[in-house]
């Protein structure tokens, strides 16, 4: 049953012009006083959430945007002010990225997080599909291989460092410590200190391509898993699902269909359904722009794409529109009463889900953002918790 409701923000800079025939994304450019302040904007987000009652606010590392599209650079101390800012509402990394970090640095501010926050911070990583953000702190993404190596390296490192224990590593690209003189002794392990004080530390993971290699590692460390964005559409869902499944039995343990998962959706509220897609279609649409070229979203043609680019090319290609994503199930459009049947039948098809992110896409406005999520609280969560209360009694 799904009894947890997130949503998740990556800090925007106020747009104007949007969709396919607006401003293409490699044009726009803002000042830095309206960057700066797209972090003011996710602590309203934050504290709206809170105030309502949601469980969990997921963000995003991201650097390096004068596009004004995702505006957090350091998800632990974003994490940090929140938890100061905010009662209940626990803060999730959605996602670190491994390879633009050294592992001991993020494992240390992981766990400052944790003990600060009471587990409030929730962690993640991820590989990264920005080169220009990976690439540009030394990492690999170009070469694919060489990237999801030094993650996985990173990723062991990290759960190693975790335990508060004495340890060595020796890797592709970590040796961890340097076999260096150190107060009248040659340096053989090292100890993270503080470590995290909940173990084991739950972390969670992006799925986009659902390889078995994946899966396995996942399974390995017990990384819980988000399909989100184009993997909630067009019949992925499943598969990533079944895929999650079968690696954690390869390893004994036996899971429900959608268990250790959570389901990301974009949705808007409206009086009808044809209205909530009309009023979001342009949203939607400057969330291809950004999202579709990086193949996060759906596989687009070279022709698409470049039309994605050029508004005058773009009048004459058939591109995704959020009719399409509507009916694949990955955009959430209508009523509350609407919003609620769809998820009853995610509820019902994957009796394992128990945690859902529901978003707005972007370049919604942040005053339509707040109205979305106070409506969603009052008027599609009660039905689930009223659900839950009544087989609870049962």
């Amino acid at each position: 049953m799904i009894t947890k409701f997130d949503s998740s923000y990556y800090g925007t800079a106020d747009m104007e012009n949007l969709g396919y025939a607006g401003t293409p994304i490699n044009e726009r450019c803002y000042p830095k006083e309206e960057l700066a302040n797209a972090l003011r904007k996710v602590v309203t987000y934050a504290k709206c959430m809170d105030e309502r009652g949601y469980n969990t606010f997921w963000m995003a590392e991201h650097h390096f945007q004068p596009e004004g599209t995702e505006l957090i650079p350091n998800l632990l101390m974003m994490a940090m002010h929140l938890v100061n800012v905010t009662t209940n509402l626990k803060i999730g990394c959605g996602f670190n990225v491994v390879p633009m970090w050294h592992p001991l640095r993020l494992a240390e501010d992981y766990a400052m997080a944790d003990i600060l926050s009471g587990g409030r911070v929730i962690f993640g990583v991820a590989r990264g599909y920005h080169t220009r953000e990976v690439e540009s702190f030394g990492a690999p993404l170009l070469d694919q291989n060489a990237n999801r190596e030094m993650f996985e390296e990173g990723v062991d490192i990290l759960f190693k460092a975790f335990e508060g224990k004495p340890f060595s590593h020796k890797g592709k690209f970590y040796t961890i410590p340097p076999e260096v003189p150190y107060r009248g002794y040659t340096l053989k392990e090292i100890t993270l200190v503080p470590a995290p004080e909940r173990l084991p530390v739950e972390c969670w993971q992006p799925i986009q391509s659902g390889s078995d290699r994946a899966f396995d590692f996942m399974a390995k460390h017990g990384i819980h898993g988000v399909i989100g964005g184009g993997s909630a559409e067009g019949g992925a869902v499943e598969r990533h699902m079944l895929g999650f499944q079968a690696a954690y039995a390869r390893r004994g343990i036996k899971l429900e269909l959608g268990e250790r998962l959570a389901l990301g959706f974009q949705f808007h509220i409206a009086k009808s359904r044809e209205d909530g897609m009309r009023e979001a279609a342009k949203h939607y649409e400057e969330n291809m722009k950004m999202f579709g070229e990086l193949r996060l979203v759906r596989a687009l043609s070279d022709e698409q794409i470049a039309a994605m680019r050029d508004p005058k090319l773009a009048a004459n290609t058939k591109l995704p529109g959020i009719e399409d994503a509507v009916r694949a199930g990955g955009f959430l459009a209508g009523t509350p009463a609407d919003i609620v049947e769809q998820l009853k039948a995610v509820e019902k098809r994957y009796p394992g889900i128990d945690r859902v992110i529901c978003s707005t896409p972007l370049g919604t406005p942040l005053d339509i953002q707040l109205e979305d999520l106070d409506r969603f609280a009052k008027e599609v969560i009660p039905a689930f918790r009223t659900a839950t209360v009544a087989a609870a009694a049962e």
